[in-house]
């Protein structure tokens, strides 16, 4: 009788083992959708908070050139580029400057 105890005995521990490699196996499966979902989603937000860091960035720069852009000075620049002038200014425009040197540059060596 002894042996049958002693191989009933092992038959339960091993019974065990199994059913605690079972149970630790059936956990690992329900916990794995979850945790895999989780990662991809903590990877998402990564991606996501350095567009949104980027964006930030580009605003920043956006509004800072058009303060500079609005500002007095850089709007006359501006307008004197397109030809505006300002009230009672008189608009002159000069045509073949490169003529007019070569004709000066001639008229200085003759002197």
């Amino acid at each position: 009788m002894p042996a049958k105890k002693e191989s009933r005995r092992l038959r339960g521990r091993i019974a065990r083992r199994w059913f605690a490699l079972g149970v630790l196996v059936l956990v690992g499966l329900l916990y794995y959708r979850p945790l895999h979902d989780y990662l991809d989603a903590r990877g998402q937000r990564a991606g996501r908070v350095a567009a949104v860091r980027k964006l930030n960035r580009e605003q920043t720069a956006l509004e800072r050139s058009l303060r500079e852009a609005s500002s007095p000075a850089v709007l006359a620049r501006e307008a004197r580029a397109l030809g505006y002038i300002r009230p009672g200014e008189h608009l002159f425009i000069v045509k073949d400057i490169p003529q007019w040197r070569r004709r000066h540059d001639a008229s200085r060596r003759a002197h």
